[in-house]
C-alpha cells in the first residue's frame, strides 16, 4: 500500500467519527504492573489482548509517585497563567510538535478548533528552536518537566517492551528506537488547558473540548485529575457505531491507548484508540481543566516495519510529520 495513501486513508476514517454519537458502558481493561521483571509475560499477554479487543486500558502499580504527578500539575499550571504575550515567546512552529498554541489544534472530525491551548515538550526541539520559557519568565520550569518526561518515557518503555515481546521483537527493540539521547528523539510531553466553562452560554456546549480522534504515536500515557473529567473513549473497530465510553479519572491509575503508529507497526493487530473530551454536563464541574498526556512517538529516523509485511517501510518522522500538519491549522 503506498505510504501517502494510507496516512490520508486514516485521516479520512478520522472525518468520519464526529457528531455526538451515543454512550454505552464498556469494561476498562485494568492491568497491574507490579514486580513487572518478574511478571513481564503475563503483564505482556494482559496488555496484548486489552489492546487487540478495545485499544486502551488502566495500569496501576506504575511506579510514578502520586507526588510527583500532583506536582507535575502544579507546574503546568505556573506556564498557562502567564500572560499570552509571555506564552507566545514560544510559539510552535509549523510541522513540529513543540511549543505552545491556542485554539489551533483542527480535527478532521469536526473542522473546528479544540477548545484548547497546549504546551508540547519535545527535547531536542525545545533546545534547537529555543522554545523553553526563560528562567525568568518561569523558573525551575524547565527541570521539573524534564524530570517528569523522564519518569513517563521510562513507564512507557516498560509497557512498550511487553508489546516487542508479543510482536516477536527483542525486548528492548522500541526502547531503542525511542532512544532520548539521539537528536532524533520526538517523543512528546503535553500540556493541555481546556479551558473553564464556568458562565459559557448554551451554544458554547454544542462544540467539543477536543474533537473526536486517534494519537499519531506507539503509545499515550495520560494524567488526569480526579473530578475533571470528559474523556470518552471507542474502540477503533467500532468507529461506524458511534459508541462512547466515558473514563472517569481516579487517582493511582493512568489511562492508556493505542496510537496509529503502533496499530501501523503491528500491521494492524492492535487497534488505536478513538477519544474525545466532551464538555462537561448539567452538575459536572464546570471550571479549566488540566490533563498531562505523554505521547511514545518513535525518532525521526526510526524505521517501522511490522512482522507480517503489511505496510511498506516508513521513517517515524516522515509519518508523524503528515499527521501532523493534517491536524493543525496554518500559522
Amino acid at each position: 500500500m503506498n505510504i501517502q495513501t494510507d496516512t490520508l486513508a486514516e485521516l479520512a476514517k478520522e472525518a468520519t467519527i464526529g457528531g455526538m454519537g451515543t454512550t454505552v458502558d464498556r469494561e476498562i481493561p485494568v492491568i497491574d504492573l507490579s514486580d513487572f521483571d518478574n511478571r513481564k509475560h503475563e503483564i505482556a499477554d494482559a496488555l496484548w489482548q486489552a489492546s487487540v479487543d478495545i485499544g486502551f486500558f488502566q495500569v496501576y502499580n506504575h511506579g510514578i509517585a502520586q507526588d510527583d504527578i500532583d506536582a507535575a500539575f502544579e507546574t503546568a499550571w505556573t506556564f498557562f497563567a502567564l500572560p499570552a504575550e509571555i506564552k507566545a515567546k514560544t510559539p510552535m512552529p509549523k510541522g513540529i510538535n513543540a511549543g505552545w498554541e491556542f485554539k489551533a489544534q483542527v480535527r478532521p472530525s469536526t473542522g473546528t478548533p479544540d477548545n484548547k491551548e497546549s504546551f508540547q515538550l519535545t527535547r531536542p526541539d525545545m533546545i534547537r528552536l529555543n522554545l523553553w520559557p526563560s528562567e525568568d519568565d518561569l523558573p525551575g520550569f524547565r527541570e521539573k518537566m524534564l524530570g517528569f518526561e523522564r519518569q513517563n518515557w521510562e513507564l512507557g518503555m516498560r509497557i512498550l517492551s511487553g508489546f516487542a515481546l508479543k510482536m516477536g521483537f527483542a525486548e528492548d527493540f522500541f526502547t531503542k528506537a525511542h532512544d532520548p539521547s539521539s537528536d532524533q528523539y520526538q517523543s512528546t510531553l503535553r500540556l493541555i488547558h481546556y479551558m473553564s466553562m464556568e458562565g459559557a452560554k448554551p451554544e458554547d456546549f454544542s462544540s467539543w473540548r477536543a474533537g473526536a480522534h486517534s494519537d499519531f504515536d506507539c503509545l499515550t500515557i495520560l494524567h488526569q485529575k480526579e473530578g475533571e473529567g470528559g474523556l470518552q473513549v471507542c474502540p477503533g473497530k467500532d468507529a461506524a457505531l458511534k459508541e462512547w465510553t466515558d473514563v472517569p479519572p481516579r487517582k493511582g491509575y493512568i489511562t492508556c491507548n493505542i496510537g496509529d503508529m503502533l496499530m501501523r507497526w503491528s500491521d494492524d493487530q492492535l487497534q488505536s484508540t478513538l477519544h474525545r473530551v466532551r464538555m462537561p454536563r448539567e452538575n459536572e464541574y464546570m471550571g479549566r481543566r488540566l490533563s498531562l498526556p505523554f505521547f511514545c512517538q518513535a525518532n525521526r529516523d526510526a524505521v517501522m516495519q511490522g512482522p507480517l509485511g503489511k505496510y511498506e517501510a516508513i521513517t517515524a518522522g516522515e509519518y508523524l510529520t503528515r499527521r501532523i500538519n493534517a491536524n493543525f491549522a496554518k500559522k
